[in-house]
């Protein structure tokens, strides 16, 4: 959605009269234009090739606060998952003193 919204923004600014006025102002913008069209396109391959999240593999060596966010977030996944399910354990059993306590905890 990011890359279709600097997308949009470009060829609004290509639309702009003051492209037709300057000419220097016309190439950066159309500058602009062609580098959020490449990304957009290049987004797009991303998400069909299924590979999206496989782009911050090689950043990972030299952003290591990233790979540890990513590694901290699939934990978090992991434990809402096992608490989740333990929730759906619980409201299946007759409610009950100790079977409250334990799904309010």
């Amino acid at each position: 959605a990011m890359s279709k919204s600097a997308v949009k923004i470009s060829s609004d600014l290509l639309a702009n009269p003051l492209c037709e006025q300057e000419p220097s102002f016309l190439d950066m913008v159309t500058a602009l234009d062609t580098a959020m069209r490449r990304m957009d396109s290049f987004n797009q391959e991303k998400v069909e090739n299924g590979s999206a999240g496989s782009i911050t593999k090689p950043f990972s060596s030299v952003f290591p606060s990233l790979n540890m966010a990513v590694k901290r977030r699939e934990q978090t996944l992991q434990d809402y998952k096992r608490l989740q399910s333990k929730v759906e354990k619980y409201e299946e059993k007759e409610r009950t003193g100790p079977v409250l306590a334990k799904l309010h905890q």
